[in-house]
């Protein structure tokens, strides 16, 4: 009789034992996995850009065991409303001029939780080689968005052409202060300032405008330096304020600031694209 109980008692102590293994795995794990699920908000772009995540995402498995997932956007309008409104857990597109422009004109409190790369703007000639050729009183184009043109006319101060006021953050044809050589600044969509190139003496041109027209980023004549006027233009991992401290996030920024991934950005992009998490940009 009492080894019938005992076996009865142990009989009941594996099937509650399975019932909690079960459990765990029809449940509760999945949660954790959840957790460890982040969604991403990125720009539909490049086959390289493509590249790039991948790589992040591996290693974000392989050694963090987070799970990257990607919802991609055509306008750059909707990622920073799609974290905002938490349709996704984190976006990476958009430097960090951009982010405090947005947060400033929405209200919002999205902050950067990490360093990606920078894509140095470029000035390029079809008449001539160098920023010292271009005559006095000639025509440079610069994109006509906020942003752009005044990454545009920062460009053409370090590159000795114009002065700005001093204590410029965002720069525009008012902003300028000294202009020397009398140039004339055309102020252009973005996405025309390459096709002007046939019409004016130069034009600052960003690097993705300047592919989609064929030139080749390493015929230009001035690139942006690396330095503190180039360090609000470093792209960065968003996230909402609240979240900024998440550990599973900041293991998605390390999964990216890795060498494997500088490696990747080389292979792909040449100098064309510069990851930034550990450059010097107190020149």
């Amino acid at each position: 009789m009492k080894s019938k109980k005992k076996r009865n008692t142990i009989i009941w102590i594996v099937v509650a034992l399975v019932v909690v293994i079960a459990g765990y795995f029809s449940f509760i794990r999945p949660q954790e996995q959840a957790k460890r699920t982040v969604t991403i908000g990125i720009m539909a772009g490049s086959k390289q850009d493509d590249e790039i995540w991948k790589t992040v995402s591996k290693t974000a498995k392989d050694k963090y065991n987070v799970t990257l997932k990607f919802k991609r956007f055509t306008d750059y309008n909707q990622p920073n409303k799609a974290l905002e409104n938490g349709d996704v857990d984190l976006n990476s597109f958009q430097h960090k001029l951009f982010l405090q422009t947005w947060n400033k004109a929405h209200k919002t409190d999205l902050v950067s939780i990490g360093d990606t790369y920078i894509t140095p703007i470029r000035l390029y000639s079809k008449q001539y080689k160098s920023v010292k050729e271009i005559p006095d009183g000639g025509t440079i184009a610069v994109p006509n968005d906020a942003s752009n043109e005044s990454r545009a006319l920062f460009a053409l101060k370090n590159a000795g052409l114009i002065e700005l006021k001093k204590g410029t953050k965002l720069a525009t044809v008012s902003s300028i202060s000294k202009n020397p050589h009398d140039l004339k600044i055309k102020e252009l969509a973005a996405d025309q300032t390459a096709r002007s190139l046939d019409n004016v003496d130069a034009a600052v041109v960003n690097t993705n405008y300047a592919q989609a027209a064929g030139l080749n980023y390493k015929s230009a004549i001035f690139v942006e330096p690396i330095n503190k006027d180039s360090k609000q233009w470093v792209n960065v991992i968003a996230a909402k304020d609240s979240q900024k401290n998440n550990k599973i996030y900041k293991d998605v920024v390390k999964a990216y600031q890795t060498e494997k991934t500088k490696q990747e950005i080389k292979k792909l992009y040449g100098t064309a694209e510069i990851p930034a998490w550990d450059l010097n940009f107190n020149k």
